[in-house]
């Protein structure tokens, strides 16, 4: 079997080919990861008779680990983005931020939103906000729009809940430690945040969109008015912020100094930050706040 520098090779070629055949072939991520796996492990001299069964332990001990807490995260996302609470958070943000910083805003409502909610969702469910404030504040669509999607891809590759960086902690053997994954992730998708930004505003000054030249098909304020009645920022935010909260506080209270000592007050947090546990009830109270 292939060992040293030229297994890295050959997996960085499967890379490759995932990502061209993602991006330009449009082939679904699940059979492009799968073709993938297939040819580094032919490529690295694996026993066919063996390949089959490590993939299938591989899938498997994934799913055992992680596979509940990236379903209940991809059940809130949705939540949020039918609901209309996405539209809620970037309202807040922008009341925050003010309209006279538009890419800013932009950045910041991606870098909170995709946390929860699909990326490429994010964007759709957004992209009205992005053009009537790009048009209302008069700035380049093009620097909303790289300002937008890096902001939502930023946090999305690099923050638990998301099914991503859920499963790369389950690679890498921290499915039990998802409090630092989370923080050390938020703290990190700042700075490809900001780099977007700030490559938005140069974008913004070189590039030009049709969107620059045609007239707002549809408005955010129509976007609104889709929805019976948006919930509250308190709402729209506390699925995401509860789970968070709860993850920590796990991760807190497992530190070798025992901060919450080792009896009741260790057991409730040591409870409610297990991932499943804190993401169940992020979801719980969501459904009770929509009845």
């Amino acid at each position: 079997m292939v060992q040293g520098p030229m297994l890295l090779v050959i997996l960085f070629v499967g890379i490759i080919f995932i990502v061209v055949a993602t991006s330009k072939f449009k082939l679904h991520p699940f059979i492009a990861l799968l073709v993938s796996a297939y040819g580094i492990a032919f490529a690295a001299g694996m026993k066919p008779t063996e390949i089959g069964d490590v993939i299938s332990q591989g899938f498997g001990g994934i799913l055992t680990g992680i596979g509940v807490v990236i379903i209940l995260g991809t059940i809130i996302g949705t939540i949020l983005e039918k609901s209309g609470a996405a539209i809620t958070m970037a309202d807040t943000v922008l009341k925050v931020v003010g309209e006279k910083r538009p890419g800013v805003a932009m950045s910041i409502i991606g870098y909170i939103v995709s946390i929860p909610v699909f990326c490429d969702s994010g964007f759709v469910i957004l992209s009205s906000l992005k053009k009537s404030l790009a048009k209302r504040s008069q700035v380049s669509a093009v620097m909303m729009s790289v300002a937008l999607a890096t902001g939502l891809y930023a946090t999305h590759t690099l923050v638990p809940p998301t099914p991503g960086p859920i499963a790369a902690a389950g690679n890498l053997g921290l499915e039990n430690q998802l409090g630092w994954v989370i923080l050390l992730g938020l703290v990190i998708s700042i700075v490809p945040t900001v780099t977007g930004y700030l490559w938005a505003v140069k974008a913004g000054k070189k590039y030009k969109s049709k969107e620059d030249l045609e007239a707002l098909e549809l408005d955010h304020d129509e976007i609104r008015e889709k929805y019976d009645k948006l919930p509250s920022a308190w709402k729209s935010f506390a699925p995401i912020l509860v789970p968070i909260i709860l993850i920590t506080l796990g991760s807190i209270a497992a530190f070798p100094t025992k901060p919450f000592g080792e009896g009741g007050w260790f057991t409730l947090f040591a409870f409610l930050g297990k991932p499943i546990n804190a993401l169940f009830i992020g979801f719980l109270y969501r459904m009770y706040r929509m009845m």
